[in-house]
């Protein structure tokens, strides 16, 4: 993925990292469940402007916005639009495909559809914490590689947040069985 293609809305780049792979240290799968959230979306971290805990999504897009939800799990997303927007993608979920034995050690069960189906069990898997947090998706300890044929993308409402829940800018790989809960209706 280049620069480029994370310099759009963040609904656009949402739906386009379905199916791509990413590696942190060469572990991880394909996304399977991303949402996306813009600067005007009350739902958003940016929405009301700059603050200590969002400056990393107003950067340059492919950094990694990782903060804390409900103070328990770390949450991973990619910063997207242009720099100074306030735009970014939740990863929501991946279909494991490398390092499942220190995905399930990380994670403690052998259930593998639920090794990285959550924004939280997905960090957990992937061992993102906040140190994590403004590094660069584009370089190392992180892969991301484009899928070798398109997915197919369905649009669902975003879960896990009380305000916008009417937008559609929750994007699950069709039939994929690794999404996070509830799953999204096709």
């Amino acid at each position: 993925m280049t620069r480029a293609l994370l310099a759009r809305a963040a609904p656009d780049v949402a739906r386009e990292l379905v199916g791509w792979t990413f590696l942190v240290d060469g572990v991880g799968g394909v996304v399977v469940e991303t949402e996306a959230y813009e600067p005007d979306d009350p739902a958003s971290h940016s929405y009301g402007g700059r603050k200590a805990r969002n400056t990393t999504m107003f950067g340059p897009p492919g950094r990694l916005y990782v903060y804390r939800s409900y103070g328990i799990h770390w949450c991973a997303n990619v910063v997207c639009c242009e720099e100074g927007v306030g735009a970014a993608v939740l990863l929501r979920a991946l279909e494991p495909t490398a390092g499942l034995d220190v995905m399930r050690a990380r994670r403690r069960l052998d259930d593998d559809r639920l090794l990285a189906a959550g924004p939280g069990r997905l960090t957990q898997a992937l061992d993102i914490s906040g140190a994590h947090d403004g590094l660069d998706i584009l370089a190392s300890p992180f892969t991301l590689r484009p899928p070798d044929t398109s997915a197919e993308v369905v649009a669902s409402p975003r879960v896990g947040i009380t305000r916008a829940t009417d937008r559609l800018w929750r994007y699950s790989l069709a039939g994929s069985s690794f999404v996070s809960r509830p799953r999204p209706r096709a």
